[in-house]
Formats: C-alpha cells, structure tokens, sequence
C-alpha cells in the first residue's frame, strides 16, 4: 500500500552444465530414480482439490515403454464443467488482488524451481518426455525460471502505459482481466510452454482452465504443484485431463469462454477457430485467439557462407530433442559448389552421434514421443526411400522394440517440391534441396512459397548483400529469423517467439505483446471541477450596437 512497486530486473537464468562429478550431476540422477520408483498418481486439480476419477491409463517412458511412470486420472464432462465453475467463483477475488501479490507467486515459483524444484521438473520431463540432461535444463529449469521472471516484469510496464491528461482532468487506463476463463492448451515437447500458457493469463488476473498434453502430464502435475507451493490460490488454474474432443467442446460451448492460449497442430487451432466462431452468439464477448501452431522451418545457404558451421547448424537445429521442436531445421537450401563440404561434415557429426537412452548422457539424440509419432516419421522416412528424387545421405534407421528411436535421418531431394521438403513432420527427418549457385534470389523465393508456415528460418551468409537480400525476400517467411546461426534456441526476454501464416497468431511468447492479449482495458475519465451548465461560450450572441 501506497508505494510504488518494481519487479526486480529479470536476468536469464544460467544453465547449469551437469558435467561429470557435478553436484547438480548427482542431484538430478536421485531424484530422477526417486520418481521411476515412485510412480506417480496424477488427479485432476480443480478448484485446489486433487479429483481422481477411477478411471486411470499408465504413462510409460517413450525411450523404455516397459517403465510405468505414473497412471492419470482422467476427466469427463462433469470434471470439466466443475473446473469452469471452480474458475468462476476464484475470478472476482484473484482479478482484483493487487499485481504486487500475483506477480509475487510467479517469482517465488521461479526462485523455488531454481533451486530444489529444478531436479524434479527436469526428472520429470526426462523420464516423461524423453530429453537429455541439456534439453531438460534449457526447458523445464532455465525457460520456465525465465517465464516466470521476465513476465511480471513486462506486465509492469504493460500497466504503466497510461494516457496523458489535460488540465482540469486525470485519464487512467485499467488493464482488466477479461470477462471469462482462459483455456490454456499445452504441448508434450516443452515444459515451458506447458508451464508458461496458464500463467500468463493468470498473472494478468484471470482465471485458467488448463488441458496438459497427455504425453506430459508426469511434467505438467509437477507444475501444479510447484505453483501450489509458491501460494497460487485454489481455482486460478485448474489442471483437466481426458479426450480432448469433449474437453474443448465443453468449454468452447460457455458462455464465460474468454480466451484460448494453445500451442499444438494447425489443424486443431483452425477446428477451435471454427467452433468459436459459430459459438460467438453464445459468448459474454468476442473471444481471444492466442495460438503457436506448425512450421516447416528452413535453413536458406548462401555460397558465400561457412560449410562447417552450416553443417553444425544444421546438426543441432534438426536432430536435438529429435526434432521435436516447432523451431526445428526440417528444410534446407544448400547451393551446388558448397554442398559437397557441407554434406561431408554433415555425416561426419552424424556418424559420432549415439542414439539411446536420455538417462546415458552420452546419448545426444534420444526417443520420440510415443508410437503415433514414430508410426508417422516412419512414414516418411520409408516413402522418402521410395522417391526417385531422393537420396539418403544418412540415417534411416527406425527401432521400437525397446523404445520410440529413430535415427537422424537426411534426405537430399532433387525436388525442391517433394513430401518431405513441404509437409510438417516433426521428427529428426532433415530434407536438403542442392540448388544451382546462380540461383540464389529465385531460391529465397522458393524458400518463402514452398510452406504455408512461418515459423522460423535462417540464412548463412558471409556477404552482407546476402544477408539482406534474405532479409527482405523472406520477411513474411519467419517470425523468428535467424542470420548464421541454427532456427532453435528462442531465449525469452531476448528472442519473444512465434509465427505468423499457418504457424499461428505471431503473439510472441516471452515478450509484452503476449501478455497484453489477456487484457481488456477500460478508460478512465475523472473531471475535477465538472460544468454546472450546458451553455457553451461560442453560444452567446454579439450585442447590437
């Protein structure tokens, strides 16, 4: 009270190196057999109480699916309308609680995770989502600690924007939460995006209803949790689980739905974009659309450009998390002359590269995430085979019988239009068009009108001409560019992420403008000495002389 309050300046949280002998090493490795041996239950979290329904499913490890790793419980159209409910009757006290005291759960989250929480949320995204010692710490530690930092702090700066005044009058501007509940909806591949869409509603005052991936609900519970421990009062976010058919036709049909934050397929976004909109006479007020959806994200090689970082590049940006990430190199243009240098240190990386069990660190690519996926990258890999056009440069190996493993796999296709140059795969499946030298304007256009994504892309140049002809030419083609550098690795508070054409709505997560669409705001007008008469001085008539 009566101070003005400022959130401490946000700092990127430093990723930890679990070396060999490292304290953080020894950590992480017992709480990681903790949970494996504990096997954890996952209620429905609804208004602060665990719901269990009965009826339950294991979840298994996608690198080991004979390792039961918890059981969920899952929810009907009961359980969800209870969590709309729930939402309802926490919105009118958490959308008036002071910023000072929302904002401080979201620290104190990030400050509990930096510490003892990290082992656990880290474990848990191992175990359940099979990522590496570095995959998990740059995600579910340092990301999510960074969300939970950097968002109270651009919502500061969202609620200082206010109006200037004239004299006699004080104009205010009220960022409201909006007039409903949000329904966030999450992915398996990132801990903390999963973390990150119901708290940046709620942070902004409202009120959430919240749908983890099923493939990370061991991830998501965790985060309920540890919200729970940092003082998150009952009902502000509510954690479903069950089909997701039923779940969002629920909740698409009330009328106090407000909002949707997803990140997920293209297709599912434009359904929800569909049902919304034969919904909106049934709606309190026009809903906000919020959602990072596809990409067919590409790596565009100038031949002035570096043939071993290029190769490094496209290494990591397509194979880490087993390309499992929106942002993930699934293209590429590589000109004629370089392509040779390029393709070999590309196979030479490939060959050091140990395909295994996250729990080996000396694994860098691991398990896909469950047999859906791998069914649908074998796919591709075995008509890729098939195509004429194509050649396997390396990889193409696909074995599910201990766990969802497949093996970095390049294609170079001599058509720039085939399957796997165009369709989202989502997969460590890297498709490579050689393209002439001298063609390098028509190859931006190729690059911009080979995708209805836009997601992320780079370029690798050393000619400045280059780099800014690729600037311009694939302006719309990526919402995060990349110049000599992989498309992966958006740090927030650095790089907001999102795309824009089939990729989603281009809100950036990890930045002000995301926060700002959980806002309606009101103007505020207060006259001081208000007029007592409705007569205006230009009324009055000249006198006659």
């Amino acid at each position: 009270m009566n101070s003005r309050t400022l959130i401490p300046a946000p700092v990127n949280e430093p990723v930890l190196s679990y070396a060999p002998g490292s304290l953080e090493r020894a950590k992480f490795y017992a709480r990681l057999s903790e949970l494996k041996s504990r096997k954890t239950e996952i209620p429905l979290i609804i208004g602060g109480e665990e719901v269990r329904t009965g009826k339950k499913h294991e979840i298994r490890s996608p690198y080991d699916h004979g390792q039961v790793i918890g059981k969920v419980h899952e929810g009907g159209v009961p359980e969800i309308r209870k969590a709309v409910a729930a939402a309802a009757k926490a919105r009118a006290d958490w959308a008036h609680t002071p910023f000072e005291a929302r904002a401080a759960v979201f620290l104190k989250a990030a400050d509990l995770l930096a510490e003892d929480w990290r082992w656990t949320l880290n474990a848990a995204t191992m175990l359940n989502q099979s990522k590496n010692l570095h995959q998990a710490e740059i995600d579910s530690a340092c990301e999510l600690i960074d969300f939970y930092r950097f968002n109270p702090h651009f919502a500061q700066d969202i609620y200082a924007q206010q109006p200037s005044s004239s004299r006699g009058t004080w104009n205010r501007m009220q960022f409201r939460p909006l007039e409903g509940f949000v329904y966030a909806v999450t992915p398996f591949n990132f801990t903390a995006i999963a973390g990150n869409l119901p708290t940046a509603p709620a942070l902004m005052g409202n009120t959430v209803v919240w749908k983890p991936s099923g493939a990370a609900m061991l991830s998501g519970y965790f985060i309920m949790k540890l919200l729970e421990k940092a003082g998150l009062p009952p009902g502000v976010i509510n954690m479903v689980s069950g089909p997701s058919g039923p779940i969002t036709d629920t909740l698409l049909a009330s009328p106090d739905f407000a909002g949707v934050h997803f990140t997920g397929s293209t297709p599912v976004f434009r359904s929800m974009w569909n049902t919304t909109a034969r919904n909106l006479p049934v709606y309190k007020s026009y809903p906000r659309l919020v959602g990072e959806t596809g990409g067919k994200d590409f790596v565009v090689v100038h031949a002035s450009a570096d043939p071993d970082a290029v190769a490094a590049a496209l290494v990591r940006g397509a194979f880490e998390f087993q390309g499992q990430k929106c942002s993930a190199a699934s293209r590429a243009y590589v000109p004629s002359d370089l392509w040779p240098r390029v393709r070999r240190a590309v196979k030479d990386m490939l060959a050091s590269i140990e395909v295994g069990s996250p729990e080996d660190p000396g694994n860098f690519v691991n398990a896909v995430i469950d047999r859906r996926a791998f069914e649908k990258i074998k796919g591709y890999i075995v008509a890729a085979k098939r195509d004429k056009s194509n050649k396997i440069v390396s990889g193409g190996v696909c074995d599910d019988s201990a766990g969802y493993f497949i093996h970095p796999t390049v294609v170079e296709s001599a058509d720039p239009r085939s399957v796997t140059m165009c369709e989202e795969i989502f997969g460590p499946l890297l498709t490579v068009h050689v393209y002439p030298e001298k063609k390098w304007k028509q190859t931006l256009k190729l690059a911009d009108t080979t995708s209805p994504y836009a997601l992320t892309g780079a370029v690798f140049a050393r000619d400045r001409k280059a780099i800014q002809e690729a600037e311009l030419g694939l302006e719309n083609a990526a919402g995060n560019f990349y110049i000599n550098d992989k498309p992966t690795g958006a740090v927030v508070g650095q790089q907001p992420f999102g795309g824009g054409r089939a990729s989603g709505t281009n809100d950036k997560a990890g930045s002000f403008l995301n926060l700002i669409r959980w806002t309606s705001a009101r103007t505020i007008k207060e006259t001081f000495d208000p007029p007592t008469d409705y007569r205006y001085p230009w009324m009055g008539r000249e006198k006659k002389t």
